[in-house]
């Protein structure tokens, strides 16, 4: 995977984005609309949050009834008991609680925050909504592909990507929950570097590098620019989804 020099590109104009919604199409008329023609190994990364409100992934707080153990855990972590439930309702370990934050295993194999459950950037009356993650991002990711490949009639690569945070370092960076038509993941063991000597360890998060550079023209707060067209990036390495960037518990030093 060699590049040069990288573009991208905010696609404009997208509306608000509602359950039911053809998130494909709606992609479609941003691409024309910013005057992108697309090209084979084109890559269009789509925020997590217009994904998961396409596919309808709304929790109404009104409707939940918090559980003992969610009630518990709420007075720890000073969170509304309804959000602690939901939160444990997608996740399958608690790996770290305090005061503020609860980071857990998602039923996906995510390690994050609150199991990516979110009411930033979700309309709602009195905060009554809560967001979830995609159901299969790694589907979905390749649903949209599939829809785009067959409109433009070229091979794209698309990423939905989140914003996690890390335990070493401040801050958020983008990864990829999803990604379709491109290695996620890229292993450069045995490969010579400029010295010659072979690389033993080295895999590249080929998919988390494009959803961090994408997130930097998303931003995390009123920008509403979910959609990030990227050009420039040549592979050839096998096509392989998000979910081959989680490492196993048996190799998780960490847990």
């Amino acid at each position: 995977m060699v590049a040069t020099s990288l573009t991208l590109c905010a696609l404009a104009g997208l509306p608000l984005i509602n359950p039911g919604d053809d998130l494909g199409a709606l992609l479609i008329t941003a691409l024309r609309r910013t005057q992108i023609v697309p090209q084979d190994k084109d890559v269009l990364v789509v925020a997590q949050k217009v994904v998961s409100k396409a596919e309808g992934r709304f929790v109404d707080l009104k409707a939940v009834v918090p559980s003992a153990r969610a009630i518990t855990i709420a007075k720890e972590v000073n969170k509304d008991a309804r959000l602690v439930e939901i939160i444990l309702s997608e996740s399958t370990q608690i790996v770290r609680q305090k005061r503020d934050v609860l980071i857990v295993v998602h039923r996906l194999g995510f390690i994050m925050a609150n199991a990516g459950v979110d009411q930033s950037n979700v309309a709602g009356e009195d905060d009554d909504r809560a967001l979830l993650l995609p159901n299969d991002p790694d589907a979905s990711a390749a649903a949209l592909k599939t829809r785009l490949d067959h409109e433009f009639g070229v091979d794209f690569g698309v990423i939905i990507n989140d914003s996690f945070g890390r335990p070493w370092r401040f801050g958020v960076v983008g990864v990829a929950l999803g990604a379709a038509g491109l290695p996620a993941v890229r292993n450069m063991i045995g490969i010579p570097d400029l010295f010659g000597r072979k690389m033993r360890v080295t895999e590249v998060a080929v998919a988390d590098e494009i959803a961090s550079a994408a997130s930097l023209l998303m931003g995390q707060g009123a920008e509403g620019q979910p959609a990030v067209h990227l050009r420039g990036l040549q592979w050839d390495g096998p096509v392989m989804p998000a979910s081959t960037l989680l490492r196993p518990k048996d190799q998780d030093l960490f847990r």
